[in-house]
């Protein structure tokens, strides 16, 4: 490695994901999502003071350790759209997730209805 100039800033060290404070808040908003309701994203990124940051949450749940056992099926998209294809596996296990928390989908979709109200947590 070569040597740095003098007056030039150390090189950054990447922090490991999971030590980020932002993703911790993340994790936590998704483990109070209550079973038989939903969130979106961008609920959940505005709820852990991070408006407009939707896919952070995405990334957030991505890197998740399983060993968290986030409940990351009550977590939709915009409209209440279920994010993965519907031809994957991850839909179909999204889908027997959220029946099984008694929330109806119907066309790949929850009601609007079993939306959870994140800005009371």
């Amino acid at each position: 490695m070569l040597p740095r100039a003098a007056g030039q800033p150390a090189p950054r060290r990447k922090s490991r994901p999971q030590h980020n404070p932002e993703i911790q808040e993340i994790w936590a908003v998704i483990a109070a999502i209550p079973r038989g309701t939903v969130s979106t994203y961008g609920a959940v990124a505005r709820a852990a003071g991070l408006p407009g940051r939707a896919r952070l949450t995405g990334f957030a749940l991505r890197i998740s350790p399983p060993s968290m056992n986030l409940p990351w099926h009550r977590v939709v998209a915009a409209g209440g759209r279920i994010a993965f294809p519907a031809s994957s596996p991850q839909f179909r296990e999204q889908v027997r997730r959220l029946r099984s928390d008694g929330v109806p989908v119907k066309a790949g979709r929850v009601s609007s209805a079993v939306m959870a109200d994140l800005d009371a947590f």
